[in-house]
């Protein structure tokens, strides 16, 4: 049965994105079987993969309102053994939509039921926010990756963020734990990145992967092209950070 991961923070432009796409791909070049839920009604994750949100007819929207299996509104990638649920504009209603739902904040984690037995790892790509989409992704997941950005602003709203795990913990999804904690846009020739780093491990101690991120052009280059780092450019600085930080989490998998 294949283990469901989130990826969530409530700031945007931290690179969650950007590490859950990326974090995939090395995954499924490594030959694990991938499935990609983008459930941000930004979409960011669907078009870094490159498919165009406004042409897509299906989306994760129809699985979470329609009740239409995930199976019918799954497509495959560029990047073999990688596929995507993916987000389209409908998406941005349905946080509302899901409001009048029977059991909404569990939805998406019926509707992931039967795929987990098709894939090795689901990674779901969250909203900047704490909504009923991220709700219903915490709630779907076995554990929480978060990306944090190393910048001075990185800390706010982060004890909001794991009181809402906590809470989920507390009342919907009792076995939901941090799988770690990734420091991404890192600049090693700052010194609050540094500060930042140091903070970041003291309140998070073990459960800060060991690979950090730093700030690539080519990563930002790779998402506007529609394809993830592995496939655009894969000896830059910004990919050999994401194949040794999954391979340092797959080693990290190992040892549970």
């Amino acid at each position: 049965m294949g283990k469901i991961v989130s990826f969530s923070n409530q700031k945007g432009g931290v690179g969650k994105t950007t590490t859950c796409v990326n974090m995939a791909a090395y995954l499924a070049s490594f030959g694990k079987k991938v499935l990609l839920v983008d459930i941000d009604p930004q979409g960011n994750a669907t078009t870094g993969l490159g498919f165009s949100k406004s042409s897509l007819k299906k989306s994760v929207y129809n699985v979470l309102i329609d009740d239409e299996k995930a199976e019918d509104n799954i497509l495959k990638t560029e990047v073999e053994n990688l596929d995507i649920l993916p987000s389209n504009i409908d998406l941005a209603g349905a946080e509302v939509e899901l409001v009048y739902k029977r059991g909404r904040e569990k939805v998406l984690k019926t509707a992931l039921e039967s795929a987990r037995e098709k894939y090795d790892y689901i990674f779901i790509d969250c909203p900047p926010s704490l909504g009923l989409l991220t709700i219903n992704s915490l709630a779907a997941a076995d554990t929480v990756i978060i990306p944090i950005q190393s910048e001075y602003y990185a800390l706010e709203g982060l004890s909001q963020l794991m009181n809402s795990i906590t809470l989920v913990k507390q009342h919907l999804n009792a076995g939901l734990e941090v799988d770690g904690v990734v420091l991404t846009m890192y600049d090693s020739r700052s010194l609050i990145s540094k500060q930042i780093a140091e903070e970041i491990r003291k309140f998070f101690t073990k459960r800060v992967f060991e690979i950090v991120v730093p700030r690539n052009v080519r990563l930002v280059e790779a998402s506007s092209y529609g394809k993830p780092i592995v496939v655009h450019d894969p000896k830059c600085t910004g990919a050999r950070a994401y194949r040794a930080l999954t391979m340092e989490y797959l080693d990290k998998e190992q040892k549970k």
